[in-house]
Parts: structure tokens; sequence; C-alpha cells
């Protein structure tokens, strides 16, 4: 008799913590479900080892990567490219017409810009050479333009800087602003 009572004694004990560690578990897992339907509603989607191709009426107009993507999805949408990206663009046959790298970029839906910055290097099928920390592509207009210094070194030897820059995008028609260099002309180019 003493035994059962002794065992009566622990099953209330024993009885009660096993109550409270359902229950425990069961806040638990409550818990863990509202974190997991956060997440899922979490207006953020990520991509790794993005590639995509860009065509316009069957003709590849641009070919984009980049280690990775981040898609905001708020009221008003952004995608993130804070690894870097890189863009090559085409002409009608398929040359290779430019290209822009960046270490980071953010493409803005509403306004369709695209904010390429740190160590921005874009080159046109020239071989001339753009680079800055920020150069800004405007898909509406399809130029690409900047505030900040803007170092050119062209095919033949020329370089020059400025702190203002507009260009189309392929980096064929630009216009620098208060800009400084050094010119390389051919002595056939200058009339007498």
């Amino acid at each position: 008799m003493r035994m059962a009572k002794q065992l009566s004694n622990l099953f209330l004990p024993v009885a009660i913590a096993g109550i409270a560690l359902i229950t425990g578990c069961e806040n638990d897992l409550k818990d863990l479900k509202k974190i997991s339907a956060s997440e899922v509603n979490k207006p953020v989607e990520k991509y790794t080892g993005v590639d995509v191709i860009y065509s316009d009426s069957a003709k590849v107009k641009a070919h984009m990567t980049a280690p990775l993507m981040i898609n905001h999805k708020v009221k008003k949408p952004y995608t993130e490219m804070p690894k870097g990206v890189k863009v090559i663009f085409y002409d009608n046959n398929l040359v290779e017409s430019s290209t822009i790298t960046a270490d980071y970029a953010v493409r803005r839906d509403v306004e369709k810009t695209i904010e390429l910055r740190k160590n921005v290097v874009g080159t046109n099928a020239k071989g001339d050479t753009f680079t800055s920390d920020e150069l800004i592509w405007d898909e509406n207009t399809k130029q690409i333009h900047s505030n900040k210094l803007v170092h050119i070194k062209m095919a033949d030897g020329s370089i020059t800087d400025g702190s203002g820059f507009t260009s189309d995008e392929n980096f064929n028609h630009w216009i620098l602003t208060q800009g400084t260099g050094i010119i390389h002309v051919n002595n056939q180019d200058i009339s007498h």
C-alpha cells in the first residue's frame, strides 16, 4: 500500500509536467508556424545564379547575369543585385555593342531605372571604357547618365574626366560636362 501511495504521489507531478511539456510544445509549434507564415508572406523573392536574356520581337537585345537577385514586392517594387551584375547589349546582328558591370545594382520598377553603383565599368564596341561610382540607366529614354565623376579611356589612348555624363545605352554618343583630359589628335585631322 505504501508503494502504491508513493506511485500516486509521483503520478501527479509527472502528469502535470507532461501536460506542461505538451502544452509548451504546442505553443512552440504555434509560434513556429506563425514565424514560418510571416516568412512566406514576406514580400521578398531571392534568386541565385541569375542568367536572363532580354529580347524584343524575337531578337536578343541584352544578356544579364547576377550571382544574387532580390525582388522586393512592396508598394514601390524594386529589385536588388547586391553581389554585382553584368549586362551585355547586342545590336540587330547579335554583335556585342556594349557591356556594363557593377558591384551593386538596383532596378526601380515604377521609374524603370537601373542604378549601377560601386566599380561601374561600361564599354562600347569601339573599345572605349567608362568608369564611375554610379551610372543610372533610364529604360524609358534608353540613356545612361551620372552626376558623379566619370572617367573615360578611349580606344586611341585619350583620357578624359567629368562630373556630368549622358550617353545612349551603347556608350556611342556621349556628352561629358565639366570635363578635363588628354585628347589625342592626328595631324591629318587638323585643317590648316
